[in-house]
């Protein structure tokens, strides 16, 4: 998986954790959600991406991806 799908799966995550905490406990959980999406959108204008580095850092997208036959 490439560190940038990896991002993308890690946010949508994040975004439905965030939703489902909201349903179950407290409407106070938005705030996660509007947390990742401020994020998505000052990462997409500065490239600064915390979720990134630590991902490149966990070694994230690093070799080849196999079986991946679109590239």
């Amino acid at each position: 998986m490439s560190l940038e799908r990896a991002v993308m799966a890690f946010a949508g995550t994040m975004v439905l954790v965030s939703l489902a905490l909201t349903y179950f406990l407290s409407p106070w959980w938005m705030l996660l959600t509007a947390f990742v999406g401020v994020n998505l959108i000052q990462s997409s204008f500065t490239g600064f991406c915390p979720a990134a580095m630590a991902m490149r850092a966990l070694g994230v997208g690093r070799g080849a991806t196999p079986g991946c036959s679109f590239r």
